[in-house]
């Protein structure tokens, strides 16, 4: 495995999202974002590739050993943490009943350690050892925002994926501009779980979804365009 991943880096990336949709669409199209089948799938995807990263003895590589380098000057990531919150601000609801809310809560926070791991963790970083930082930075970010297209399998409206699908590629390039800037995956995993978790307490408001879309947009290029002037640290081996 180690050979693969030190040679191939780019395809190990490829082959673990492609485990991941193949996984975690299914489930969430049959049972829902608060099933069992659903927590259970997402803690044994998660499980396995922390115990990939262990086996490899590559956490420092990946920034999963360390929170922030240079916080001050990264501004301590607030913008993100502010819109982290986005889904709360039509509202606060409930959208399942007792242990469901709990189980769909513990899910989204499974997504953000997965998809951290398997977009930044490995897509990011394997085009970034291998070709140019700018196409890295661009391509793990478009291909996390296009990964939503999934979307389509579960039941969601074409219209309403392809927003989706735009949030996404706007969130992509804000966490890979702050993995790279801050050499640290953790940041990244909790604000992504934080975002997830939240619209399980989220009311319907067309005017606050938008709002939020629109806000992610803007600070995807006023953000990223700062984080893009801020050195950037050199990988821990």
């Amino acid at each position: 495995m180690r050979k693969f991943y030190e040679t191939k880096p780019v395809l190990f990336a490829v082959l673990w999202i492609a485990i991941y949709v193949v996984l975690v669409a299914p489930l969430r199209g049959s049972y829902g974002d608060g099933s069992l089948q659903m927590l259970l799938g997402l803690v044994a995807i998660s499980a396995v590739l922390l115990a990939v990263i262990r086996l490899l003895g590559i956490e420092k590589e990946l920034g999963m050993t360390r929170w922030l380098r240079n916080g001050k000057r990264l501004l301590w990531l607030l913008p993100m943490w502010v819109l982290s919150t986005g889904n709360l601000w039509g509202g606060v609801g409930v959208r399942y009943d007792g242990i469901t809310t709990v189980m769909a809560v513990l899910s989204f926070l499974l997504v953000g350690v997965a998809e951290e791991i398997i977009f930044r963790g490995f897509l990011f970083n394997g085009m970034r050892r291998t070709g140019s930082l700018t196409v890295a930075v661009v391509v793990s970010a478009i291909t996390f925002g296009m990964g939503h297209i999934v979307n389509l399998l579960t039941g969601h409206a074409t219209m309403e994926t392809l927003v989706q699908v735009l949030f996404a590629v706007a969130w992509g390039f804000l966490f890979t501009f702050a993995y790279l800037k801050s050499g640290s995956l953790l940041p990244c995993i909790v604000i992504h779980g934080l975002i997830d978790a939240f619209s399980v307490f989220s009311r319907d408001s067309q005017i606050a979804d938008w709002a939020y879309i629109v806000a992610t947009v803007a600070a995807a290029l006023v953000y990223c365009l700062y984080l893009s002037k801020q050195p950037t640290p050199e990988p821990e081996k």
